[in-house]
């Protein structure tokens, strides 16, 4: 019987006493697009984090395709749970510098030529040599997915990828997630304040609320919406 991509048992984050991720427990199948809505400060990025161990969980654990987090180092967990937060931290240098980071921290390469596709998969041609100092907003988020894409992770955990971004920027950052996940077959999980964005992108939706797991479920179980593009 397959089991998930992700699970999730009672992960809790606890900081200065106050459990800001407290007791959560989901499973996320392979292919998934979970969108993850709830009020500023109810723990949705805190959530995302653990994830990626950006920060630690204080109880409770999870699994990624059934092995427990414990058991994969830091560096091979971000590989496969591949992260893209509200914006766009790039090094200084040409975009391709940035694309090819990523494989580099484990002993690969990419040519010219891998670094080519992975920028025309994120509408970005011609851009390896250019300064990333002299990107758009939008530009400069598409070079942190392609840089997120060339370690081919399984599942992309994306924080507000848009929210420094205006509404023609947003609508293409949106478009390319959705093309993304189906052309690589990807699973994803996005923090989003937008529950218009969450119709959008996502298959299902789970609420956070002052840390806790609220609902989980489909756009219609959860939002009363079916989902649009």
């Amino acid at each position: 019987m397959p089991h998930p991509i992700v699970r999730t048992e009672h992960l809790t984050r606890a900081v200065d006493g106050r459990r800001i991720v407290d007791d959560i427990s989901i499973e996320v199948e392979q292919g998934d697009v979970l969108a993850i809505v709830g009020p500023s400060g109810a723990g949705k990025s805190s959530f995302l984090r653990l994830l990626n161990r950006l920060d630690e969980p204080s109880s409770g654990t999870f699994y990624v395709d059934g092995r427990d987090y414990r058991e994969i180092s830091p560096r091979a967990l971000r590989r496969r749970l591949g992260m893209v937060m509200q914006t766009a931290f790039l090094f200084p240098g040409t975009v391709a510098e940035n694309v090819r980071f990523g494989p580099r921290q484990h002993g690969g390469t990419l040519d010219d030529e891998a670094i080519a596709r992975l920028l025309e998969q994120v509408a970005l041609p011609g851009f390896a040599s250019r300064n990333v100092a002299n990107l758009s907003g939008g530009e400069a988020q598409r070079v942190a997915f392609a840089r997120c894409l060339a370690n081919s992770p399984d599942v992309l955990l994306l924080d507000e990828p848009t929210s420094a971004l205006d509404d023609a920027a947003k609508r293409e950052i949106e478009s390319l997630v959705r093309e993304i996940v189906v052309a690589r077959r990807l699973t994803c999980l996005i923090v989003t304040h937008d529950t218009a964005q969450a119709a959008r992108i996502a298959q299902r939706v789970m609420v956070i609320e002052n840390g806790k797991l609220s609902r989980i479920g489909s756009l219609q179980e959860v939002l009363g919406v079916e989902r649009t593009v």
